[in-house]
């Protein structure tokens, strides 16, 4: 539990990595520590502080204040001799950011040890599947904690906190855990420690090329997950050309995970519209308050994993059809009155070409032929460059009218994000193509052109609640703006 590590317990955890304990005594190995954490801000009686060297700090350098704030013991790469620090224990390891996972883990008492434990990665989908999991999970009476781009700054968070919340779940009696896995956290080690029941991966698409820096790494980083080390089973979308070559690079290994590929060509009574899926699977009628076709694939994961974890078919697919709403994932929007609108609008948080390519194919699914696919989108600001024009030409192939326009340009020039973006457009899709950087009045323009039968899909935001405007952080909701234009009386909806 919680609570009761001590160094010496630290230390045979790391034993087989090579570290070594300074002052090396049974004092020193005595030593209790209550809780981890690599931000100094955070220390408190009894806290292991992580000296963590980072691009543009290194947590070395806040030994000494952190020890003063009631720090007991140190995990460092190279021993301190500060007198301010003599007698403090000192944990000395090849890389703290490599150990922090395990370490974390163990003082928290291996949480997700005590759970039915999930971790989900893939580029797109993650967040939806993970709601998905949740509802199927607590159908079947397991009360569960979910972490993941809805609950927190980062998709995943780092070990310490990670681990805390895990443990929290188990304090408050959760039965399982839903984790969204993001390439950053297997890169950077957040999730090294954690024991997964099973793993699932959606699919792969250009994003993260500030990290990773190839497409190449990005898979590298995702298929980290994929080990036994991590989890006995894991399930793989087999309709993604990633997912195939990850199954392909686990059979050529020596590792004895457990591979269970799904593909949504083994439903049957296929049915997409902008608000729901419907099919048949496992001898169950699905259907989902959630449209686009990429939804069926992110379904069918769900249920899938369930199944591989003991739920029962008819359980899991009963609760799909109480899924609640995915906030900006596919999200229908309309007047606050109900009223309905001619044409449909819906918000997704697609930030990638792919992601871009999967919601506006989903859109085109779902309208008549003579209707119009409508998109406003844009780019984050000091983020991926080269996925910008990829992002123009997904959207302008994909719909009849683009409006291009900011997303979160943080410190760069919004008109400098917009020109990557249309860099991408292939000349004869000019035509179809308007920029507006004040992304409210892009919105607006786009529910204004709408006409009976169309469909407006508002990209890359999603489920933000908030717009960086060069470090002024406003209030912005697309759906709340979408909202309050459909709200106006005046709006021409004829």
């Amino acid at each position: 539990m919680p609570g009761v590590t001590e160094v010496g317990h630290i230390m045979a955890l790391l034993e087989s990595a090579g570290a070594t304990l300074a002052p090396a005594s049974a004092d020193a190995a005595s030593v209790v520590v209550t809780s981890v954490t690599h931000d100094s801000r955070q220390v408190e009686a009894g806290t292991l502080f992580a000296c963590l060297v980072g691009d543009r700090a290194d947590g070395h350098d806040f030994a000494v204040g952190a020890v003063q704030a009631g720090a007991t013991a140190l995990l460092v790469e190279r021993e301190l001799v500060e007198s301010d620090l003599a007698g403090v224990p000192q944990i000395v390891v090849d890389s703290t950011r490599r150990r922090l996972g395990p370490v974390s883990a163990l003082v928290a008492g291996q949480p997700a040890d005590s759970m039915t434990t999930v971790g989900v990665t893939g580029t797109n989908g993650k967040t939806t599947i993970c709601s998905m999991l949740a509802t199927i999970f607590e159908a079947n009476a397991w009360a569960t904690g979910v972490i993941g781009t809805l609950h927190g700054p980062r998709t995943t968070p780092e070990a310490p906190e990670l681990q805390a919340t895990l443990a929290r779940f188990v304090s408050e009696g959760d039965q399982a855990a839903v984790l969204e896995v993001s390439s950053h956290a297997l890169a950077l080690h957040r999730v090294d420690g954690t024991h997964f029941n099973a793993v699932v991966f959606t699919n792969l698409g250009h994003d993260h090329l500030d990290l990773h820096g190839t497409p190449e790494e990005y898979f590298r980083a995702k298929a980290l997950l994929f080990q036994s080390d991590f989890a006995p089973l894991a399930l793989i979308n087999e309709d993604d050309t990633h997912g195939r070559l990850l199954i392909d690079v686990i059979a050529s290994s020596d590792d004895d995970i457990t591979v269970i590929p799904f593909s949504t060509s083994h439903l049957d009574e296929v049915r997409v519209t902008a608000t729901s899926i419907d099919y048949r699977w496992r001898g169950q009628d699905v259907s989902v308050a959630i449209g686009g076709d990429f939804n069926v694939s992110n379904s069918l994961a769900a249920l899938e994993t369930a199944v591989a974890l003991g739920v029962e078919p008819a359980v899991a697919a009963s609760a799909l059809r109480r899924l609640p709403t995915v906030p900006g994932r596919f999200e229908s929007v309309e007047a606050s009155n109900g009223t309905p609108t001619p044409f449909s609008v819906v918000v997704d948080y697609a930030h990638t070409p792919d992601g871009v390519t999967e919601v506006l194919a989903a859109a085109r699914a779902v309208v008549a032929d003579d209707a119009a696919v409508i998109v406003v989108l844009g780019c984050g600001g000091d983020r991926d460059h080269a996925k910008r024009p990829a992002m123009g030409a997904a959207a302008a192939a994909g719909a009849d009218r683009v409006i291009i326009t900011s997303d979160n340009p943080r410190t760069e020039d919004p008109m400098s994000i917009i020109n990557d973006i249309n860099e991408g457009v292939e000349g004869h899709y000019r035509d179809r193509v308007t920029s507006q950087p004040d992304r409210r009045l892009a919105i607006g323009e786009a529910l204004d052109v709408a006409r009976p039968g169309d469909i407006v899909v508002i990209a890359g935001k999603g489920h933000e609640q908030t717009q960086d405007l060069g470090g002024n952080v406003v209030a912005f909701d697309d759906r709340a703006v979408a909202r309050s234009f459909l709200d106006t009386e005046s709006m021409d909806l004829s």
